[in-house]
């Protein structure tokens, strides 16, 4: 296991992996230091928010459940309070498992723990089909090891620096800011706008739902809405692509321009 991830990180992909993220190292960082603060400012002892950054290492899910825990909420109602602002990871494993369903569950599961927003979108992003390569698990795990390292350095430095770090400085908005800088970034195409405008419309709409619900309608209604309209695109006619003419020194397949006939000329 040692050689094969010392293999892993000597490999170009992972170099890029890295590359990858980097730019959303220091928005990540300082939601992770928010989340520390925030942690042992609720009433949390040190060990236990050490153990819950380490092991729970969702920034969404830890900050949603803590005023929870502040009250004495039911442990039922804190779980399923996590659950809900995590959702969003079974539609990203779903798309994962596409890549990496050959992997060996152990190989898996890590993979699911390390996996995030900003991962996915990078690697989404390098890879836009679903075809297993050989350069795929190097380039997440590049990506993974700046993204776990971001949180966790800035986190842990935020549970041991609380009494030092006032909650006002708002630093966790700039996590915020980061996601949207990739958010940008992945509007390429009418679908993916499409996607983003209901998505914020239906966030907007379901606000007021309990337990942060209105993410799960966001991301369920941003889905249905991207695929419906890459559905609608491939129902559209597409100009027919006719075989190449040797004797007009064609080597490939001719697709015609629009608005014009591309007739072959009378021998």
């Amino acid at each position: 296991m040692r050689q094969r991830a010392q293999g892993i990180a000597r490999d170009p992909a992972y170099r890029q992996g890295v590359q990858a993220v980097l730019a959303t190292m220091l928005g990540i960082a300082a939601w992770g230091l928010v989340t520390g603060v925030a942690m042992v400012k609720s009433g949390m002892s040190v060990p236990l928010a050490l153990f819950m950054s380490l092991i729970v290492y969702a920034g969404s899910a830890q900050l949603a459940v803590l005023p929870l825990m502040v009250v004495g909420a039911p442990l039922w109602v804190v779980w399923f309070t996590a659950i809900c602002v995590n959702l969003r990871f079974v539609i990203l494993s779903s798309m994962w498992r596409h890549y990496f369903s050959h992997l060996r569950r152990p190989h898996r599961l890590a993979l699911g723990y390390f996996s995030g927003d900003v991962i996915f979108v990078a690697f989404s992003q390098r890879f836009s089909t679903p075809e297993k390569t050989p350069e795929q698990l190097p380039f997440f795990w590049g990506a993974a090891t700046v993204n776990w390292l971001s949180w966790q350095i800035a986190s842990i430095a935020g549970i041991l620096l609380a009494h030092a770090i006032p909650l006002e400085w708002g630093l966790g908005f700039a996590g915020v800011l980061a996601l949207l800088g990739v958010l940008y970034s992945m509007l390429k195409d009418a679908a993916t706008w499409m996607a983003c405008v209901v998505a914020c419309g239906a966030a907007v709409a379901a606000f007021a739902l309990p337990l942060k619900l209105n993410i799960l309608v966001a991301i369920a209604a941003a889905v249905t809405a991207g695929l419906l309209m890459e559905a609608a695109q491939r129902l559209r006619p597409q100009p027919a692509i006719r075989p190449p003419d040797p004797a007009r020194g064609e080597k490939h397949p001719v697709m015609p321009l629009p608005g014009h006939a591309d007739t072959k000329e009378p021998r």
